[in-house]
């Protein structure tokens, strides 16, 4: 498993593009579209100058309607959201679920661009990306559309972020046994990328990842506290688990609710030597193998 992907196999872990990559790509792909256009409208002026001035006008109409609108959409039908621009750019439009557009999509977009874009020289399809929280432009919004990054800068840090203060040891006396290794990978592919999400995809895929541990576990999580805390939290109490048996001597017995994901429990103050990590510690430091203090 390699990333955390839909059911239409996009990966989640991507950002919505902002008005400056939205409007290089946009640049570039209509000095692609005029240019070819120019020289279309050049070779049928020449071809068709024997015609009279209907025909040239019907022909200088159709001309516009697949080139300049035609085109971007069966460009952007046929390789799923990337046009000339938006492949150099890095982006790509899908669906607000994540999908790949289909023709719908591209045509609802095609034909609002040509009024937000190409009547107005873009000036209706900024004000609306600069006004929408996700960077969307009209013809999006009617689509259900989002243009989103596909090259993201790698991530200089891979830890997982520690959960909050408060969140330290409550977990302690959850059953991790029954959690499989698949779903750890996916929490800790969230935790070590959430910030690299859209806000409200990554609230979604925090509930949905918390609910499936939640089933698990068994134990719903404390009241109030948000889905992405839970899960640093629970990690991080499994990760401690895996610390105090990585560190315990061979031999000693795990506290109830061991198994595969659970491990020892805490030892919560100095004096709590009748426990097992008590017992642990002193038979260890008597034969000189328990690491320093």
């Amino acid at each position: 498993m390699s990333g955390v992907v839909t059911g239409d196999a996009v990966v989640l872990g991507l950002q919505p593009a902002r008005l400056p990559s939205r409007a290089l790509a946009l640049l570039i792909d209509l000095v692609v579209v005029w240019a070819a256009y120019l020289l279309i409208s050049v070779g049928l002026a020449i071809a068709t100058a024997s015609l009279d001035e209907a025909a040239v006008m019907a022909v200088s109409i159709a001309t516009f309607l697949l080139v300049l609108v035609g085109a971007p959409i069966a460009v952007e039908t046929l390789t799923h959201g990337r046009s000339l621009g938006k492949a150099a750019c890095g982006l790509r439009v899908v669906r607000d679920d994540g999908g790949p557009i289909r023709f719908r999509h591209a045509l609802v977009r095609g034909a609002m661009g040509v009024v937000e874009i190409l009547m107005t020289f873009g000036v209706v399809a900024c004000i609306a990306s600069l006004v929408s929280a996700r960077g969307r432009r009209i013809g999006d919004v009617f689509a259900g559309t989002l243009v989103v990054r596909e090259r993201v800068p790698a991530a200089r840090a891979t830890a997982v972020p520690p959960p909050p203060p408060w969140l330290v040891g409550r977990f302690s006396q959850l059953d991790l046994s029954a959690v499989p290794d698949d779903l750890w990978l996916a929490i800790r592919q969230y935790l070590t990328r959430m910030r690299q999400l859209d806000p409200q995809v990554g609230r979604e895929l925090a509930e949905r990842l918390a609910d499936d541990l939640v089933a698990r576990t068994g134990t719903p999580p404390p009241a109030g506290v948000p889905a992405a805390d839970y899960l640093a939290g629970v990690v991080s109490e499994r990760q401690a688990r895996e610390a105090r048996r990585a560190f315990s001597p061979a031999g000693t017995a795990p506290a109830a609710g061991g198994g595969a994901g659970s491990g020892v429990r805490a030892v919560t103050g100095p004096g709590a030597g009748g426990g097992v990590e008590g017992a642990g510690e002193r038979s260890a430091r008597a034969t000189g193998f328990a690491p320093p203090a």
